[in-house]
């Protein structure tokens, strides 16, 4: 907007300057005037809304955001604890956000590391503001460490510490990743070293999984020898698997050191039995049952899992008890037949049809009594049980829970259990034998699939209660599903022996336990787990894997009631380490020096990291004195060049600088400090020295010298360059040059002339530029080159055929999926890429052979139209195009070519699966040529394919007596069914033949033709009535068949037909009798639709009708509509996707209606407009739509009204004009014109580029 108001006040002045400049003498140009006023606007940065502060816990996220305002817009610099804060050296840390004028530091996954205090700078050229805020970020165990807590955040040392001793903790020898099996003890610690000694001030020692503290049990052993800490886990069990965490805390803080353990599944008894289950617990314990938990084994054994099994076990006796006959799915399951006031533990076993696991690892114990205390009265009857439902229910078991009665007297209350079938009133009592004392209950034996109601009466020995409210009708089955198959799973380099795998969660799932991940040698399809125990995460590091293997990858989630399906497998990764920082460029020097700015160059890293290097940060400090001051930042956005302009330094000040690289993992370590530079204008006469001096084509004999040219020009452009080489091991005196006479030229090729190179020597190369003045000074020299061929190096072979195409070929050598090839030309990257065809040669993937062919100008002919395809009659395919001029001569093979017109045809009887792929015409007319392709594969071949079959099956079908209209049915005023039909092409002999049920209706049935409609009439239907009624109409010619179903459901409505309507497509039935009670529910794939403006459903007299207006391809698929009256229930369906005989026209119609239709820029824009500026500028485009469109332009996407200096114009609703008069300069930019009617919406684009009269065209003002 800002902008916007600059503009207008600029052409504000420029008239007003044009009547006044001449009257009053002032000579001022018009930019001067509107700098002038510019600066009225300006002022200095402003923060609006502050940063705040935050304190968080360990691995949350925390957002820092302000508003700032300010003219011109500040640049905005995020610092933590002073140093600024770059995203790019710590990848997915930091996330940094402008948005207009809020801008936001993210951090993610906070670490103690992250407590700090952070400072925003906004600063432009009226100033510099600064806002600060802190994060605190607190540990989980924390909270039982206060005292650490303070100390970190105050930074403090504790007051108890004698004589101000603060400890230093380091953990040395530390465990690494261990792997152990089931059953095995694993043992693990490290080294701790503590400074200052002190024995009365012993360290607290606490280790942690998957950050839940751990305490000492028969399993997890831990010690403390006073300067190393071990655990140890015996017995190991996929429990075991996890995190570990060893947190060593003093008085002054702590210090951890974390790694993962694996846990492999113990060797089963019988070769391919499942894994053992894991985290066996109980969910709820009452005085008559206990719910027992457990997770899903990692490995099936290779056949799927069929159940588990549940033991108990009483607490003091060793004796195991199974607890179900039959295996359960669900991995959860209520155990009965406890005795009250006893302790039990559980374990549970799981089956496939190989075998039996082995037992997991028993639960904790737990006693079968119920929780709550309760006072006991006597001699009432009790009262109805309250807030009676259903908490679980599976197709194996459903849980009632309920509260006692108010009143239920001095003793205590048992209770009875009812239930009754849905829709009946018959109840019957559950527990009729044994009376239940918990207010908890689990019914076996329902019938899976059934509604069923439940309620519960109360007694004591007074009596038995009234019953409660029932519950709500619960139908039998699983309510929880197992959990989709996770998304895609992507795996990233980690270390040469583990890789990061990090995956998108499964959609919708419930009580998600967490994932398991498989990984595999590509190809070898032996899938082997990644982790035993699942994580509930969204990424895992697999470890254990081989160097230089590439692997694949895939997961898969488990909840209560199972393991979902494999996701897709990822793709494949080779394991080796992931890359690291560039080290540090050198050599940095001076190219070019004015009072406030220093040109800098340097060399690249020696190492760059195994990735490209994409980008540097320059730093600089002032030399005071001969003492370095503080480091300040030149440049925020990295510079992809080796040279860059350090700006607003001070005149005769020294400085020094260092540069960082920065790659795909990060930005390097800084280099050493430059030598130190004064910032002086540089006023020699000569050129300033050349730069970014590379070897290549290095050979025995000759070697090609690259350099960019000098960045200070003199006094004069630079016109020549000159070489110099001698002997890497020379002195200075041994320089000699290689080119007496100066080269235009950045390149130079030096061969074995003149004792220029001599093979196995090392030289070293620099080149100095001249103007006009004389020669400047010389570059930096290069590194050492070995003038030495190295085995395998191949040379560009060049070759011309009798076409006048000119070949290039190459021979790569170890070229990997990583390998880049680029053609040059005077070692510039090709430009010409319609002359110059790139092609890949050989059989051998590692050496193929790389040819570039140079084509000549042969002409091209032109054409009207691209190849294009329609069906015809019969279902006959045509492909077509238009050349626009081709003579007589032209030659077009296997296809119909009319020489008047320039119509190139060919015709198809029917499409095959061996013709799906791409059709192209080739055109050839002397020397000139062209060729036009179309692509029918995937969904748009198999499209036409059916629309060509069913084009034929409808021409043959309608060669014979054939149904207009098909088989149905209406009722008559005097309530008789009335079947009929509409027919077409009959003759004399043809017949019509009514069958019901297969049997041919006898003669004596009332039946009926005229004009067209065939008809059945049946009075005072019954049951009998009901059945498929079929009409067959057959000649010599063929025959066609209509069938109707009427059934009991088939009186009530009819079959859901489709219509084209103007807005789209209506979906539409009768039924007998519509009234308020009758429940309807619209169906899409098997989804209920969720109705919008755009779909919309309505009843009309009997008609129930669903409305889809501006269909696209994603309306397309299975519609539904469900009828329930409180009695009966009825399905109607139908296929949108023209798959339908009697509904092919229809939807084949409808998606075309909105394409017909729709709004569009027919042409006439062009791309890009340049023109000078005072002239006029006006475009005409066509436009296109029915109803006429509404037509809005667009000014750097704002909206423009039509004035005197913008005309904007529709004429006949055809013609839309746009015209400038007299262009300026404030006239650039980018202009749309946006058409839309009810049918859809097209916009085009166009670029206006307006050039002074001074200034070259095209070139940016």
């Amino acid at each position: 907007l800002l902008k916007y108001i600059i503009s207008i006040i600029y052409a504000l002045f420029k008239s007003m300057i044009k009547c006044t400049s001449f009257s009053q003498g002032i000579i001022m140009t018009e930019v001067e005037i509107f700098n002038l006023h510019k600066q009225g606007l300006m002022h200095t940065p402003e923060f609006v809304i502050k940063p705040r502060s935050h304190t968080v816990w360990e691995k949350q996220c925390v957002r820092l955001h302000c508003t700032i305002s300010g003219w011109p817009e500040p640049r905005v610099v995020w610092y933590k604890n002073n140093v600024s804060i770059d995203p790019m050296a710590k990848p997915g840390k930091y996330k940094v956000v402008s948005s207009y004028s809020v801008h936001s530091l993210e951090i993610n996954k906070c670490d103690f590391d992250d407590t700090a205090q952070y400072r925003v700078s906004a600063m432009n050229s009226k100033g510099e503001v600064s806002a600060f805020a802190s994060v605190v970020v607190k540990s989980r165990f924390e909270m039982n460490h206060p005292k650490l807590f303070l100390m970190r955040t105050l930074n403090v040392i504790a007051p108890s510490l004698p004589y101000g001793v603060k400890f230093e903790t380091n953990i040395v020898e530390k465990f690494g990743v261990s792997f152990g099996r089931e059953g095995e003890t694993l043992s693990f610690g490290c080294s701790v070293i503590i400074y200052p000694s002190l024995q009365r001030f012993q360290p607290e020692i606490e280790w942690y999984r998957d950050d839940k503290l751990l305490v000492p049990s028969k399993w997890v052993q831990m010690h403390w020898s006073g300067d190393r800490a071990t655990l140890t886990l015996s017995h190991l069990n996929k429990e075991d698997e996890g995190l570990y965490t060893l947190r060593v805390i003093t008085k002054s803080g702590f210090e951890t050191h974390s790694a993962y353990v694996f846990v492999r599944d113990a060797d089963a008894e019988v070769a391919g039995a499942p894994g053992a289950p894991l985290d066996v617990h109980s969910l709820d314990a009452n005085k008559d049952y206990v719910i027992v938990s457990w997770k899903q084994p990692a490995v099936d054994g290779g056949s799927p899992i069929l159940g588990y099994f549940v033991d108990r076990c009483e607490v003091g006796v060793t004796h195991w008890v199974q607890c179900n006959d039959t295996p359960v799915k669900f991995a959860r399951f209520p155990v009965t037949g406890l005795v009250e006031g006893r302790s039990y533990v559980f374990r549970v076993r799981a089956v496939n049809k190989v075998g039996m696991s082995h037992p997991s690892r028993v639960s904790e114990p737990v006693a079968a009594m119920d929780p709550a205390d309760r006072t006991r009265k006597e001699g009432v009857v009790p009262g109805r049980p309250r807030d009676l439902s259903v908490i679980e229910a599976t197709k194996n078991y459903v849980v009632l829970s309920w509260k006692p009665p108010g009143d239920k007297g001095h003793e205590g209350v048992m209770y009875y259990v009812e239930k009754c079938v849905s829709g009946t009133d018959s109840w019957q009592r559950v527990n009729t034998e044994i009376p239940v004392r918990s207010p908890r209950f689990a019914l076996f034996d329902l019938a899976e699939g059934k509604s069923y109601r439940f309620r519960v009466r109360c007694c004591n020995s007074a009596g038995v209660g009234e019953p409660s409210e029932p519950t709500e009708a619960t139908t039998v089955g699983d309510k929880l599903d197992i959990p989709s198959a996770p998304g895609r799973v992507v795996p990233t380099r980690n270390t040469d022996t583990s890789v990061v795998v990090s995956w998108e969660a499964s959609r919708d799932a419930k009580e998600l336990v967490g994932y398991y991940i498989e990984s595999s040698i590509a190809g070898s399809n032996a899938w082997e787990p990644c982790n035993n125990k699942p994580v509930k995460g969204t990424r895992f590091i697999c470890h254990g894997l081989t160097t230089g293997e590439s692997y694949v990858f895939r997961v898969r989630a488990v909840n209560a009631a199972g393991i979902s399906e494999f996701s897709q497998e990822s793709e494949a990764i080779k394991v080796k380490a992931a890359i690291a920082s560039p080290t540090p460029p050198y050599g940095i020097t001076v190219l070019e020096c004015v009072r406030d700015s220093m040109v800098l160059a340097w060399k690249q890293p020696t190492f760059i990291g195994g990735a490209d290097i994409t980008g540097y940060f320059v730093d600089y400090r002032e030399v005071i004195g001969g003492v370095p001051g503080k480091w300040h930042e030149a440049n925020i956005k990295a510079v992809s060049e080796r040279a860059y302009r350090v700006s607003e330094l001070k005149e005769n000040m020294l400085y020094q600088f260092q540069v960082r690289a920065a790659n795909m993992a990060g930005v390097g370590i800084p280099s050493l400090p430059s030598e130190t530079f004064k910032c002086e204008e540089w006023t020699i006469a000569v050129p300033g020295p050349p730069h970014d001096l590379q070897v290549q084509e290095v050979r025995k004999d000759s070697l090609v010298l690259l350099w960019k040219p000098p960045v200070y020009q003199g006094r004069d452009a630079v016109n020549g360059y000159y070489i110099d080489i001698k002997e890497a091991d020379a002195d200075f005196e041994m320089w000699r040059g290689v080119n007496e006479k100066a080269t235009h030229k950045t390149f130079m090729t030096v061969c074995m002339h003149m004792e220029d190179l001599k093979e196995g020597e090392s030289y070293v190369f620099r080149v100095r530029a001249q103007n006009k003045a004389g020669v400047g000074k010389a570059s930096d020299p290069t590194e050492p080159v070995e003038a030495v061929t190295k085995p395998g190096t191949a040379e560009i072979v060049v070759d011309v055929d009798d076409d006048g195409v000119i070949s290039l070929n190459f021979e790569c050598s170890n070229l990997t999926a990583d390998s880049k090839f680029v053609w040059s030309k005077n070692y510039m990257e090709m430009t010409e890429p319609e002359r110059m065809t790139l092609e890949t040669k050989g059989n051998n993937p590692v050496k193929p052979i790389k040819t570039m062919h140079f084509h000549p100008p042969y002409p091209v002919i032109p054409l009207k139209t691209e190849l294009a395809v329609e069906l015809l009659e019969k279902g006959r395919v045509r492909f077509w195009l238009q050349a626009e001029k081709i003579s007589a001569n032209g030659k077009v093979e296997y296809m119909n070519f009319d020489k008047n017109t320039g119509v190139i045809e060919m015709f198809m009887e029917s499409l095959g699966k061996e013709d799906e792929g791409t059709f192209t015409f080739q055109l050839q007319d002397g020397k000139a040529t062209n060729q036009s392709s179309l692509v029918l594969i995937g969904d748009v071949f198999k499209q036409l394919q059916k629309e060509s079959e069913f084009q034929k099956k409808e021409w043959i079908r309608k060669q014979g007596p054939h149904f207009v209209e098909y088989l149905g049915y209406e009722v008559t005023p005097e309530c008789c069914v009335r079947l009929k039909c509409k027919v077409a092409n009959m003759k004399k002999d043809s017949v019509a033949l009514w069958y019901k049920d297969g049997r041919e209706i006898k003669v004596n049935e009332k039946l009926d033709f005229s004009e067209g409609v065939l008809t059945l009439e049946i009075a005072q239907i019954s049951k009998k009535d009901a059945g498929i009624y079929e009409v067959v109409l057959k000649d010599d010619r063929g025959k066609d068949t209509s069938t109707l179903n009427l059934t009991d459901q088939a009186n009530s409505s009819t079959p859901l037909k489709i219509q084209s309507t103007e807005e789209g497509i209506r979906l539409y039935t009768f039924v007998s009798y519509y009234n308020d009670e009758l429940h309807v529910t619209w169906h899409h794939k098997d989804a209920a639709i969720a109705f919008t403006e755009r779909i919309k459903s309505g009843v009309v007299g009997e008609q129930l009708w669903l409305q889809i207006s501006e269909p696209t391809e994603k309306d397309k698929g299975k519609y539904a509509i469900e009828f329930f009256d409180g009695k009966g229930g009825l399905r109607r369906t139908v296929e949108l996707a023209g798959q339908g005989e009697e509904t092919h026209d229809h939807i084949r119609h409808a998606p075309n209606l909105a394409v017909c239709y729709r709004a569009r820029v027919a042409g006439g824009l062009p791309d890009v407009v340049t023109i000078q500026e005072g002239k006029s500028l006006n475009l005409t485009c066509d436009i296109w739509g029915e109803p006429v469109p509404e037509v809005t332009w667009l000014k750097n996407e704002r909206e423009m009204v039509s004035n005197d200096h913008y005309i904007l114009k529709f004429d006949s609703g055809k013609f839309a004009s746009f015209t400038i008069t007299c262009v300026n300069t404030s006239d650039s930019g980018k202009y749309s014109i946006l058409v839309k009617n009810k049918y859809g919406t097209e916009s085009g684009d166009f670029t206006v580029s307006v050039f002074l009269p001074d200034e070259e065209p095209g070139k940016k003002k």
